[in-house]
């Protein structure tokens, strides 16, 4: 029963801070979608704070299950890190609260949401970073700083998806693919 309960606080606190953001979210909205008492929900999470970053930490998971799913060991390094990082921010982009957060962020600079924010950005930076070095001590790429690489070709794809088409037509996830071939790739690779 108390699982039961906490879930649903957790489920109705993830509907609350996608519509209103973390500044606005209080805990009497959240108690209200998920009718229990306020004072349910301090049963289970300690403060407003306590209860963001458990969401917070469910999507960070989610991020990291669906870079996971999108490496295939059968294909060339840049198309899973290029499926991998377009999957990602596509979750991203559809996600509604990361759409919120990310939005509260630009025009509020909300702290706990710049945190959460930094903390997803630092997870996807983590995977590439790992999968860069897994890739350079296998041979398939050029010896190189796995962390900044992996930084510059998260920004690039950030540029390239969210940025680009603010004053371009967007771009194809081909297109996408063939530029950071282009940039990227032909640069790292060792043969």
């Amino acid at each position: 029963m108390g699982i039961d309960r906490k879930a649903k606080i957790l489920e109705a606190a993830k509907k609350t801070f996608s519509l209103f953001g973390y500044k606005a979210t209080t805990m009497d909205q959240v108690a209200s979608a998920a009718n229990v008492g306020k004072g349910t929900i301090y049963l289970f999470f300690a403060s407003k704070e306590e209860l963001f970053n458990e969401i917070v930490q469910s999507i960070i998971e989610e991020i990291k299950e669906v870079a996971r799913e999108s490496f295939d060991p059968e294909k060339p390094f840049y198309e899973n890190i290029h499926r991998a990082i377009y999957r990602v921010l596509d979750f991203r982009r559809n996600h509604e609260l990361t759409i919120k957060l990310s939005q509260e962020v630009k025009e509020m600079r909300t702290p706990a949401a710049q945190e959460a924010m930094r903390k997803v950005e630092e997870t996807v930076l983590s995977f590439l970073k790992g999968e860069i070095q897994k890739s350079m001590d296998k041979g398939w790429i050029k010896p190189c700083d796995p962390e900044l690489t992996a930084f510059v070709i998260l920004k690039l794809y950030i540029a390239l998806i969210f940025e680009w088409e603010q004053n371009h037509e967007p771009l194809s996830k081909e297109k996408i693919a063939e530029l950071f071939y282009l940039y990227f790739i032909k640069g790292l690779r060792t043969v």
